[in-house]
């Protein structure tokens, strides 16, 4: 049995759609820099992307839906991710808030708290603080 063999396909599908969705965010102003492309390579190797998944997911991002994770702290990796990758644009604007706050409620997050998440998470990426770090910062704005 290879490694690949012990994810079931429930698990696969999630981390294309979890990538097309990390995708989708690089190519919100239409390129993928330097720094997006060495960010997607490593996730991609986190999430067992193959090459050939990795190519047609570049093709077709926005085929894939947005999976909300079952878990507050699944959505708060994968808020994490998102949020550095708005961060390796080095851009600051508008576009990347407003999908960021998009793809918040994708991953699970209230609607009319979206825009509070999404300053946090970016002030977060911005302090460039590790995984826990960003899970106690967002975790405390519910104290």
């Amino acid at each position: 049995m290879s490694f690949s063999d012990l994810f079931d396909s429930g698990f696969k599908k999630r981390n294309e759609d979890h990538f097309a969705s990390i995708v989708r965010v690089a190519m919100s102003d239409g390129v993928i820099t330097d720094k997006e492309r060495a960010f997607l390579d490593r996730l991609a190797t986190r999430l067992s992307i193959s090459d050939l998944d990795y190519k047609k997911i570049l093709e077709d991002y926005n085929t894939h839906p947005i999976n909300a994770p079952h878990s507050y702290d699944q959505r708060l990796e994968r808020l994490y991710d998102l949020a550095r990758m708005v961060w390796a644009d080095d851009i600051e604007g508008p576009n990347q808030h407003w999908l960021l706050e998009k793809l918040c409620v994708g991953i699970g997050f209230h609607s009319k708290n979206v825009k509070y998440i999404a300053d946090k998470a970016l002030a977060l990426a911005y302090d460039k603080v590790d995984l826990d770090d960003f899970k106690d910062g967002i975790k405390s704005m519910n104290e």
